[in-house]
């Protein structure tokens, strides 16, 4: 037992499959951010935990079903070339949710508040804002999870890397989602991410995969350029 957890085998697999979790699930803080703001103030916090805690169990069942898993990507139909399986179904319907969401999200703030009959949206139940995280979550992981089953058969690996990540997701939630619901551009800039996310789900569903790396490069490009406006902007208030 010893000599197998001082394997460098076991701490290289530990720590790409951890590093591959936090940097896909980036796209999880930005919807923990936008849905639970749906939520009374003081229940945002808490809500975006116990979403996550519940959402970490539902993965381990998913890694603990390894056979499961396999299937997801086994053909269930095909029309004409295109052969359509289970994971090209969640993906789908993921991505479609998420350009819902974020469409609906942006006409609100830009329409939501104008003309006298236009009234906000009442706030989401608390278990509901849950449920919607716990199943994104798993929508969001669906390729991490294959991609983790496809590095390593090592199931206790996998259940540490996952946990890792969902703590870290934890520790960076609150000040995610408190910067971007207190700066309403930054907010403007998440939701178009959704956007892009969901986008490159229905890509995916479709067989046409883009690269991750060019999304985050782009939202990354996109966040840092609105960083240096809220910095030049604050500069220029006390001159006013």
């Amino acid at each position: 037992m010893l000599e197998y957890l001082l394997s460098p085998e076991t701490w290289a697999a530990l720590a790409t499959l951890t590093v591959l979790e936090v940097v896909l699930g980036i796209d999880n803080l930005v919807f923990l951010a936008i849905t639970s703001a749906r939520l009374p103030e003081h229940q945002q916090a808490s809500a975006r935990r116990i979403g996550l805690f519940m959402a970490l169990f539902l993965r381990i069942a998913l890694l603990s079903t390894l056979t499961f898993i396999a299937a997801l990507t086994t053909p269930i139909t095909t029309i004409g070339s295109f052969e359509l399986s289970w994971r090209d179904v969640v993906l789908g319907v993921g991505g479609l949710y998420l350009v819902y969401k974020g469409v609906m999200e942006i006409h609100e703030a830009v329409e939501g508040g104008e003309g006298p009959d236009m009234k906000p949206r009442p706030p989401a139940s608390y278990v509901s804002v849950i449920s919607t995280i716990m199943i994104l979550d798993l929508v969001f992981s669906l390729d991490s999870i294959i991609t983790a089953v496809g590095m390593t058969d090592n199931l206790p690996v996998m259940i540490a890397a996952i946990v890792i990540a969902i703590l870290i997701m934890m520790f960076a939630a609150n000040g995610v989602s408190g910067f971007i619901n207190k700066h309403p551009t930054i907010k403007m800039l998440a939701l178009a991410f959704l956007i892009l996310v969901g986008t490159a789900l229905l890509a995916d569903a479709a067989h046409f995969h883009i690269p991750r790396g060019y999304l985050y490069f782009a939202i990354a490009f996109s966040m840092g350029v609105e960083t240096l406006n809220l910095l030049a902007r604050r500069k220029q208030k006390p001159m006013e």
